[in-house]
């Protein structure tokens, strides 16, 4: 079953059962490294950790040199930034459930066991930096707010048999996470204190891996793949386009108007202009214009070809 358009990932997995249900099977194991390109992510991977508590330069960050306005900004914007990271620690293991399931290369388990650690250390630090500019917040201001940064439901659909693998990893990975890589590239041109732009890049060398899985998997699958599983990858790409990125997950300014998102909005605007990290609709918008357009012709040599999507805000991709 792909992701129907008109559904929510949460509300396809509601229909079917749970990968959970069938018996285990975890013999023979292999360690071959069939997708080698992959392998080598891992090993960088494990040279390429860092310490959300010691390796950013926290005592360069002054809070008393901005606005109280501009911190509580600037915290509530961190807050977000954590909250969708803390998502994707949950994801990691149920992704690794699918691989041992359907007993996929071991590449992709062991890199994906370094993924959780990262997402992790992503979620630290993002709660670390809003905790210093006066404290994390934990749930959205506005409850109406939920519906666009609680979940894209990957750690349910990874569960689900009867939504395949390769649907979600472009889905999140190639789609999502590329999103994320492209947005944190800009917030590195745009941010100008030095802990902010310290913990960006951070977080965006991590992402940079994260997206060559993606790439690496899809590239050595799909010529295995007839049309109508290609046709499913799309379907999957389609609702993550249409019911996550475009409802405002990453970025606050393509949620829905209402007082909610609106608040979202300035907060991000407070602080941008503070240097502090966020970036604006104006600046962020021909950024992910961009993205968008890249994804589509990356996927086209694969067979995968997604349709334009439309949103208010940005007319027609």
């Amino acid at each position: 079953m792909a992701l129907s358009r008109d559904m929510s990932m949460e509300q396809a997995v509601e229909m079917v059962e749970t990968l959970l249900d069938g018996p285990e099977s975890r013999f023979p194991l292999s360690f071959n490294s069939d997708l080698p390109r992959i392998r080598e992510l891992f090993h960088t991977a494990t040279r390429s950790q860092w310490d959300p508590q010691k390796d950013i330069d926290w005592d360069k960050l002054d809070p008393d040199a901005y606005t109280q306005e501009q911190r509580d900004a600037a915290r509530l914007y961190w807050s977000r930034r954590a909250w969708s990271e803390y998502g994707a620690i949950s994801e990691s293991p149920a992704l690794q459930v699918r691989f041992g399931v359907e007993k996929r290369p071991s590449d992709m388990q062991l890199f994906f066991t370094i993924r959780s650690q990262e997402e992790a250390r992503h979620a630290e630090v993002c709660h670390a930096m809003a905790e210093r500019l006066g404290g994390y917040v934990e749930k959205p201001v506005e409850e109406l707010f939920q519906g666009s940064v609680s979940t894209h439901g990957v750690r349910r659909a990874a569960l689900s048999a009867d939504i395949p693998l390769e649907g979600i990893i472009a889905a999140l990975v190639c789609t999502a996470e590329e999103i994320a890589f492209d947005v944190f590239k800009h917030l590195d041109r745009v941010t100008r204190d030095p802990v902010a732009k310290q913990i960006v890049r951070f977080i965006m060398r991590d992402e940079s891996r994260h997206c060559a899985f993606g790439w690496y998997f899809l590239e050595a699958i799909c010529d295995t793949l007839d049309n109508e599983q290609k046709k499913m990858i799309e379907d999957s790409v389609v609702t993550m386009m249409e019911k996550v990125e475009l409802n405002g997950y990453h970025s606050a300014w393509l949620a829905p108007p209402n007082p909610a998102s609106n608040a979202e909005v300035e907060a991000d605007r407070i602080t941008y202009e503070a240097g502090l990290g966020a970036t604006v609709e104006e600046a962020e918008k021909p950024v992910f214009i961009a993205t968008v357009q890249r994804i589509r012709d990356q996927m086209r040599p694969l067979g995968i070809n997604l349709p334009p999507f439309s949103h208010p805000k940005l007319g027609t991709i």
